[in-house]
């Protein structure tokens, strides 16, 4: 559990998130912190560690149920938001986070069921997460929705091409939503993180340690380091307040600065 921030503390208070991919990682971090801000938490993920973030938001004296279930899973996320519906009263705050990299696979390498997978998890059941929560916040004429895109969506070079396009897809698909949602009251954005450690990137840091060259994490990025799951949580945790009552449709790099330019070499460190 992280040491409560008092800076979040009622930013959320009487609100009902549900978080997807909430085992670890960004998911994790983020339900930990909306708990902290006041909301009642759904947190779904399908590994069985979800059950550990729900322990430490219940520790603190958060409330919070675990599902472990499928994202992708049409009547699954459809019963995770009927569940925060049934447990808490309403849907207020929707992450649509989970998701998975595929792996650098080599384009000649790549099959169409290796395509599939990744479209599924990332951009199909970030689409099941977006429509349900839709379902249950319009009647209500407010919420708002933030689903994990990347920066790989914005260009190439930060992922696979199966992932990259999967997040260039949930960011349209946020774009068009957003329109689709006109006068509902319901807002819907992206969060597009760089390099992060997370259970999906550890594989990165784990090799950069034991090659010595940690040091070189996120050098590409004007802060020349990389990310922690608490700073996108951060992010996230502003889209889903009233703070941002009047951000929708949009994008977010949060990346250190690392999309600000075209590819160039860093300055030498003095």
């Amino acid at each position: 559990m992280q040491i409560p921030d008092p800076a979040v503390e009622g930013q959320l208070k009487g609100k009902v998130a549900l978080v997807t991919g909430a085992a670890s990682g960004i998911g994790r971090a983020s339900a930990i912190v909306f708990a902290q801000a006041g909301a009642a938490v759904v947190a779904l993920d399908r590994a069985g560690e979800v059950e550990d973030t729900v322990a430490c938001i219940r520790k603190d004296n958060g409330r919070a149920v675990p599902i472990v279930s499928d994202s992708s899973d049409e009547g699954k996320i459809a019963e995770a938001v009927d569940t925060a519906v049934r447990e808490f009263g309403a849907l207020d705050v929707c992450f649509a986070n989970a998701g998975i990299s595929g792996g650098l696979v080599p384009l000649q390498e790549q099959t169409p069921e290796h395509w599939l997978q990744v479209l599924t998890i990332n951009l199909v059941g970030t689409f099941l997460a977006v429509k349900h929560a839709a379902r249950v916040m319009t009647p209500r004429k407010r919420g708002s929705i933030i689903c994990t895109a990347s920066v790989a969506g914005l260009r190439s070079g930060a992922g696979g091409s199966p992932y990259s396009a999967s997040k260039a897809g949930v960011i349209s698909l946020v774009q068009t939503t957003a329109y689709q949602l006109s006068g509902s009251g319901v807002r819907i954005n992206a969060i597009c993180p760089g390099l992060i450690e997370t259970g999906m990137t550890r594989p990165i840091f784990d090799q950069a340690r034991a090659r010595g060259t940690d040091n070189k994490i996120g050098q590409l990025n004007p802060l020349r380091r990389a990310g922690a799951p608490i700073e996108i949580a951060r992010m996230a945790l502003f889209l889903a307040s009233d703070a941002a009552s009047y951000v929708n449709g949009q994008a977010f790099p949060v990346d250190g600065g690392l999309s600000s330019s075209h590819p160039i070499v860093p300055p030498r460190v003095p």
